[in-house]
C-alpha cells in the first residue's frame, strides 16, 4: 500500500491542481478553434468513448466551432460495455454534435485468425490503432482534423497507444491532468454519469485504469504536480510524506514513456536535421 503524503502536502498539491474552469473553458476552446483554423479547416472528428476525457473535449469541440461541424465517431469493440454505448450516446444528445458508430470488430477479430492468438495488451492496443486509422479516414471523408482525448496524466505515465490514442492533430486537454477535468466537464455539462464512473478504456471486461497502473490518478495527480511541474526533488517529496515506492514507480514510468511523447528520433547526417537543427513553431508560415 502506498503511503499518502501528509494533510499540509496534499493541501498545497490540490491547490496547485485547482483550476478556473470557467476559463480553461474559454482557452481551450479558442485553442481549438485557432489551431483548426491555421490548418484552413472549419471541423473536428473525436473518437468518443463515453469517458470523461472524449467526453470532455467533444463538448470543447462544440463549443468552439458550433456542434454541426463535429462528428463524434463511437468504435466499439465486441467486449465494449453496454454503460460506453449508453453515456456515448447522452453525451451526443446533450452536446447536440453529429455521430456516426462504426463497430471495430470485424477487422480486429479478422486480423487475429491470421495472426494467432494474442494476449490482452496486443488486442487492446490493436483496437486502439484500428480506431485511429477509423477516425483519420472519417477526418478525411468530413473535411476535419483529428482532435485528441490523452490527458496530462496518461502523457506522462506513458498510458496510451502510441500512434493509437495518443495520436491527433491537436490536443486541447493534453495539460490537463486526469483529475483537473473533472470540475471542467461540470462546467461544461457532461453527465453525471459520466462524471460518476471509475476511469477505464474498456479494454477488456472489468478493466479499469487504476487498477491496471496500479495506483490512483489522485495520487499521482498530487505526486506529479508537484515532481514536474514544481520540480521537487525525489528527497523533497519523500520528507513531504509521499511513499519511496510511488516516487520510484511514477518516476520510471515518465521516463521510460518519453518515447511516447515526441516524433521518432531521426539519425544526423546533414547540416539541419528536422527534430534538432530545423525547428520552427507549429505556425510557421502560416
Amino acid at each position: 500500500m502506498f503511503r499518502n503524503p501528509n494533510m499540509n502536502t496534499a493541501a498545497l498539491a490540490d491547490q496547485y491542481l485547482k483550476i478556473n474552469p470557467e476559463l480553461v473553458t474559454e482557452i481551450l476552446s479558442r485553442f481549438i478553434q485557432a489551431e483548426i483554423r491555421r490548418a484552413k479547416f472549419e471541423r473536428a472528428v473525436v473518437g468518443l468513448s463515453g469517458g470523461l476525457d472524449s467526453s470532455v473535449v467533444t463538448f470543447l469541440c462544440a463549443r468552439a466551432l458550433g456542434p454541426e461541424n463535429v462528428l463524434a465517431v463511437t468504435l466499439p469493440y465486441k467486449t465494449s460495455s453496454e454503460s460506453t454505448r449508453r453515456d456515448s450516446q447522452a453525451v451526443v444528445e446533450c452536446s447536440g454534435v453529429r455521430t456516426i458508430d462504426l463497430p471495430i470488430t470485424d477487422q480486429v477479430d479478422a486480423y487475429f485468425a491470421r495472426a494467432g492468438e494474442a494476449s490482452q495488451l496486443r488486442l487492446a492496443n490493436k483496437c486502439a490503432r484500428e480506431r485511429m486509422t477509423v477516425l483519420y479516414d472519417q477526418s478525411a471523408a468530413f473535411g476535419a482534423l483529428v482532435v485528441g482525448t490523452s490527458n496530462k496524466s496518461e502523457l506522462l505515465l506513458g498510458y496510451g497507444t502510441q500512434y493509437g490514442d495518443m495520436a491527433s492533430a491537436i490536443n486541447p486537454i493534453g495539460d490537463l491532468y486526469k483529475t483537473q477535468l473533472r470540475p471542467l466537464a461540470q462546467h461544461l455539462g457532461v453527465p453525471a454519469t459520466i462524471l460518476a464512473k471509475q476511469p477505464t478504456g474498456d479494454l477488456w471486461v472489468g478493466q479499469t485504469d487504476e487498477g491496471e497502473l496500479g495506483f490512483s490518478y489522485a495520487d499521482a495527480d498530487r505526486l506529479m504536480v508537484l515532481l514536474v511541474d514544481r520540480r521537487w526533488r525525489r528527497a523533497e517529496l519523500v520528507k513531504a510524506g509521499f511513499a519511496p515506492e510511488l516516487i520510484d514507480r511514477i518516476a520510471t514510468l515518465i521516463r521510460r514513456n518519453h518515447y511516447k511523447r515526441r516524433m521518432p528520433v531521426i539519425a544526423k547526417l546533414s547540416l539541419r536535421t528536422m527534430d534538432r537543427d530545423f525547428r520552427y513553431a507549429r505556425d510557421w508560415g502560416t
